[in-house]
């Protein structure tokens, strides 16, 4: 399968199997993890599959799977678990971020209320280059092992199977900064409890998306990825 690595040198990724070497599909190292994936689908501020998706599956580094288990197991023993939302990112997926952030005048609230579609990139809501696609960083939240009902939010997707975050995944606002005021004491603790898991097992939040976490010692800090996200077998 031929794929790029996006760095200053534009070297070829070395693979193993039809991923590179160092990453894994997340399934492999603990499949109790749950999956919603939302770039492979339509429910996302594109309302599509985004570029580079072939298949909703959770991608990583090595190291990154790993430490994700280790807070997988952790939450387990509460009767709880993670839902990824988003793990590797091809850089060709960004690219498809931004040339959407420039096509057409359309507004939708539901993924950004409050600032306008072509403002998103100034805003710093859609980057140019993604932690993403380094591997070592994942868009997650908690629910409940035993699915529970849980509020449809205004902003960005909902999973009702999640604990109540305040807003979606994706809700490009203030909203969704981790330690955003004002917030309900329940959606206060909840990220709390997301921030202090991860953090546990190794990661760093971005403190404008709650969701959004990086392996503090990501094994390529400087590297982008451009393969595809694939089912494999």
């Amino acid at each position: 399968m031929a794929a790029a690595v996006l760095s200053p040198s534009w070297a070829p990724a070395a693979f193993a199997g039809d991923l590179p070497a160092g990453f894994v599909r997340l399934a492999e190292v603990d499949a109790s993890i749950r999956q919603d994936i939302r770039y492979a689908g339509s429910l996302n501020f594109l309302g599509r599959p985004a570029k580079g998706y072939e298949a909703p599956v959770c991608i990583l580094t090595e190291p990154a799977a790993d430490a994700l288990a280790a807070a997988q197991r952790k939450l387990a023993g509460k009767g709880l678990t993670l839902v990824v939302f988003d793990c590797y990112r091809p850089a060709a997926a960004t690219a498809d971020f931004i040339a959407w952030s420039g096509l057409g005048e359309t507004e939708d609230p539901r993924w950004h209320p409050r600032v306008k579609r072509r403002d998103l990139i100034a805003e710093g809501y859609i980057g140019a280059r993604s932690s993403h696609s380094r591997g070592s960083t994942v868009d997650v939240a908690i629910a409940p092992l035993e699915a529970q009902p849980a509020p449809s939010p205004s902003c960005g997707a909902g999973d009702a199977r999640t604990l109540d975050f305040g807003t979606g995944f994706d809700c490009f606002d203030k909203a969704s900064e981790t330690a955003h005021s004002p917030l309900t004491d329940g959606v206060r603790a909840n990220r709390q409890k997301l921030v202090e898991t991860m953090k546990a097992a190794g990661f760093r939040n971005y403190s404008r998306e709650w969701w959004h976490f990086t392996l503090s010692k990501e094994p390529y800090p400087e590297q982008l990825f451009d393969f595809p996200v694939t089912g494999g077998g």
